[in-house]
């Protein structure tokens, strides 16, 4: 197996373990490694290669060179920067993977026209590359509306436009974070000139109180899932607390407490939009806005697994090894995937990553700069008996940094760490989070102005 290992997706550490369970290893690592992995990547993978000077031009020909070398039965990446590049290294390469519609999952622009073309309900959009063409749409679109980075993953370059005389500072932000994230290596790895294209939609009102029979929990979810042989195999939901504005998530949570007629659907049309992409080995990561009186609008759907802990989650609460599973499917070995989207009846407890970001539970910022501690906060912060708290040391910065001031346009990329949570049901999950949110900026030391970066 050759892995392409980039910035985003699952823990790197979770997927070389699991990866290598399954095959011998050759890690093709296009970012560096976090130091939390460094050395059992080494330990575990039969090479590393870090490739110097390697242009965006160059990556697919890079990937099939290094295929070609180790041998390799099968190619995958976990990075939603890398699906691109990977898909049209399988293809070259006569292996199994997401297909030549992989692009369809990665462009919003190509996705949205998919869907409209197929009459699959989603925002009204315009895909823009220029001021001039934001200034158009928004004189065509009802606000408000969001300018998205067609390209871009983690909510970043969100901008919220609720006036005509916003855009051109929407556009001058949107397109300066894009720059800033390219540089921290959080960028589109393959096609060229994708920080120029973008899409702005018409920003649609969900209702989470129509799906959820308590208050607390956001307006979307989640489809977890794998396409095989060109099959959609639907495997959870995963539930959502309110996103941070603009729309930066904060929290993931393992199951979704929803009625299996509401499941049903928002799986059906999960199943719709992977179909209509045409995908065809892959995981899947579809996202559905819940509206009033049952409507429901499609987000986005990724041609890999959905980032963050959702992967590590769907295996503490489901038993199931989407890696290795994945892994084994691409390598011709037989695979029993659920034979439906399994549901709360079916969990072992529940376990949600949550994001730190210096805001409070209604999105407000910190009145001052914190330091971030891991251990006061596992000290200090009182959650729900049985309920099991710890850090993901290679998402998170080092204790005794400081905690990034949050950047709305930013998004994940101003977040101070990832925590995972484990408890006896999703209601516990959520409340707990609840209870961290409120209590951050009051358990982590406070910042001396000579710890405070310019």
């Amino acid at each position: 197996m050759l892995l392409v290992h980039a910035k985003g997706g699952p823990p790197l550490g979770h997927v070389l373990s699991r990866t290598a369970a399954k095959a011998e290893v050759h890690l093709l690592a296009l970012s560096a490694l976090p130091p939390a992995v460094a050395g059992s990547a080494r330990r575990r993978c039969a090479s590393v290669v870090t490739p110097a000077g390697a242009h965006r031009s160059d990556l697919v020909s890079l990937i099939v060179a290094r295929a070609e070398a180790v041998g390799a039965d099968a190619v995958l990446t976990f990075s939603e920067y890398a699906v691109v590049a990977v898909a049209e290294a399988c293809e070259a390469l006569g292996l199994a993977g997401a297909g030549s519609a992989s692009a369809l999952a990665r462009d919003k622009r190509l996705m949205r026209r998919t869907w409209q073309r197929h009459g699959l309900p989603q925002p009204e959009f315009r895909p823009v590359r220029t001021e001039a063409d934001l200034h158009a749409a928004a004189r065509a679109l009802p606000g408000p509306l969001l300018l998205k980075a067609a390209w871009s993953a983690g909510s970043t370059a969100h901008r919220i436009i609720r006036s005509p005389h916003e855009v051109p500072a929407a556009w001058a932000r949107s397109r300066a974070v894009m720059a800033e994230s390219a540089q921290l290596g959080y960028a589109e790895l393959h096609v060229a000139e994708a920080d120029a294209d973008y899409v702005v939609e018409r920003i649609v009102t969900g209702t989470a109180s129509d799906w959820f029979d308590e208050p607390g929990w956001g307006d979307y979810v989640s489809v977890e899932g794998v396409v095989t042989n060109g099959v959609f195999r639907p495997v959870c939901l995963s539930g959502r607390m309110p996103t941070v504005e603009p729309f930066t998530e904060r929290a993931s949570i393992t199951p979704v407490p929803l009625a299996q007629d509401a499941q049903d659907r928002i799986v059906d049309l999960a199943r719709r939009a992977v179909d209509a992409l045409g995908l065809r080995d892959c995981g899947t990561h579809t996202e559905i806005k819940l509206g009033a009186d049952g409507r429901m609008w499609l987000i986005e759907t990724a041609a890999r697994f959905g980032g963050a802990m959702t992967v590590p989650q769907i295996e503490e609460v489901f038993g199931l090894d989407l890696v290795g599973m994945l892994v084994d499917h691409l390598l011709g070995r037989p695979v029993a995937w659920p034979e439906r989207a399994l549901t709360p009846a079916r969990a072992r407890g529940a376990a949600g990553s949550l994001v730190v970001l210096a805001v409070d539970g209604h999105g407000r910022a910190w009145p001052d700069r914190r330091i971030w501690d891991f251990r006061a906060v596992a000290e200090d912060v009182p959650l729900s008996r049985g309920s099991r708290l710890s850090v993901v040391a290679e998402s998170s910065l080092p204790d005794g940094s400081v905690v990034p001031v949050y950047d709305p346009a930013a998004g994940a990329n101003t977040m101070a760490a990832l925590c995972l949570l484990s408890a006896t049901d999703a209601r516990t999950v959520l409340r707990d989070f609840e209870t961290l949110v409120d209590a951050l900026p009051r358990v982590l030391p406070a910042a001396r102005l000579q710890e405070v970066p310019a």
